[in-house]
């Protein structure tokens, strides 16, 4: 599995923030070392923020600066000052988590830096450290990547999290890494990962239905099976045929409600989720449909063209489902009550924001920028002094929520595979 070396695109940007963000732009291919599977790899993809990312906003760089500061000495975060009203958490306050490090971890690569270059590099490194000996310390048959139990996010996501997000983050950065003995370990610990989702998927394409919101969890694994596969790593149709249609399961396009299964009954965390695992999917889709039209047309065997062209149809299927998902979400951000989730800020609501803005922004237009401008303006309004984020309910620590509040403030500069021209905001 490899990456070609970036290409840069031309934008407006500025700072050093801003030049590290252009040099981390790819143009990722599948490489020597990728393992093969017919219609399942994936073809060579150029790689794009989907518009010209904004310039980080002065709030931007007060959060980067809070989470530089509390990173752990091992690399890790923990998961920080927890809301009182919640009751516990001091006990994990400073102990190394996994999920709270890649989401940090994230937010860091999104404002511009990799882990060869730009003002976190350094950060990043130390924290990929940190996630390769966790993976590495781990089993082979469970779907655990770390010892450490009873974590917020955990709690709240599910037990797994930790593994899905850890695998968003070393399928991103896989062709950034400073050296060749950096590389083979995070190539090593990326395909165990990868081996651990995939044999672990339930029938009905989910992994565990644990925690108080494990749609969220579930959306966080279609993610991170889609990155996979958009940056070369080859990734069994089977499995994301299955975390598609589960996804699809999620919405009733005859009355444009998302299912509450998973949710905790609210209606942002499901559609949120419902949607974001749809985009990701349609992203990985949409670069493979060209390979997969001249293969359903010109394979030498019968059997490889019906395999092409079944892939094409539930590709097809994928992005019905993806409009009217996209259609009834746009109808709800008109609804204050539904923008609220559970009532408050959470982590839950700002990972359902970064879904959503994940998926508005591949289309960009005048439902992009309202989203966008209004989101922006609630998340500044809310930021705290010292440049971090809180929770009122559920997940509340200052580490994650300030990773995804970033994650949701510079998603105009998350990765998506692109043909086009980057368009203007």
């Amino acid at each position: 599995m490899g990456w070609r070396k970036l290409a840069a695109v031309a934008m407006v940007a500025v700072g050093v923030a801003a030049w590290g963000f252009m040099a981390a732009l790819a143009e990722p291919s599948v490489g020597p070392d990728a393992k093969k599977e017919g219609t399942g790899g994936t073809a060579p993809t150029k790689w794009a923020p989907a518009v010209e990312p904004k310039p980080l906003s002065a709030q931007v760089q007060k959060g980067l600066d809070f989470l530089a500061k509390s990173q752990l000495q091992s690399g890790a975060w923990g998961q920080g000052e927890e809301s009182a009203q919640m009751g516990g958490g001091v006990q994990l306050k400073d102990t190394p988590s996994v999920a709270d490090t890649c989401i940090c971890t994230l937010a860091l690569i999104r404002a511009g830096s990799t882990p060869k270059s730009g003002p976190h590099a350094a950060i990043i490194r130390k924290a990929l450290e940190f996630l390769c000996s966790e993976v590495e310390e781990s089993d082979s048959p469970s779907l655990f990547i770390t010892k450490t139990r009873g974590t917020r996010v955990q709690g709240k996501l599910g037990q797994y999290v930790d593994t899905f997000m850890a695998a968003q983050v070393l399928a991103e950065v896989k062709d950034q890494m400073p050296d060749a003995a950096s590389r083979k370990r995070l190539m090593a610990a990326l395909d165990k990962v990868m081996d651990k989702i995939e044999k672990n998927q339930k029938s009905d394409g989910t992994w565990a239905s644990d925690g108080w919101a494990p749609t969220l969890s579930q959306a966080m694994a279609a993610k991170a099976l889609n990155r996979a596969a958009q940056a070369g790593v080859d990734v069994s149709e089977t499995v994301r045929g299955k975390t598609e249609k589960y996804a699809q399961r999620q919405f009733d396009g005859r009355s444009g409600k998302f299912s509450a299964e998973g949710s905790a009954g609210v209606q942002l965390y499901s559609g949120a989720a419902s949607l974001g695992a749809l985009q990701d999917s349609a992203n990985t889709n949409d670069a493979k449909r060209a390979d997969l039209r001249d293969k359903a047309a010109n394979a030498p065997t019968a059997a490889e063209r019906k395999g092409a062209a079944d892939l094409l149809v539930r590709f097809d299927e994928n992005e019905k489902a993806l409009k009217q998902a996209k259609q009834a979400i746009v109808k709800n951000l008109e609804d204050e009550r539904f923008i609220q989730g559970f009532g408050s800020n959470g982590g839950e609501e700002f990972l359902s924001y970064m879904n959503i803005g994940e998926s508005l922004v591949v289309k960009g237009g005048e439902e992009w920028k309202k989203w966008d401008e209004k989101i922006t303006a609630n998340l500044n309004r809310v930021q705290n002094a010292e440049g971090s984020w809180s929770g009122h309910h559920c997940i509340t620590g200052r580490t994650f929520c300030t990773a995804a509040a970033l994650l949701v403030l510079t998603v105009d500069r998350a990765p998506v595979p692109v043909a086009a021209k980057i368009r203007k905001q």
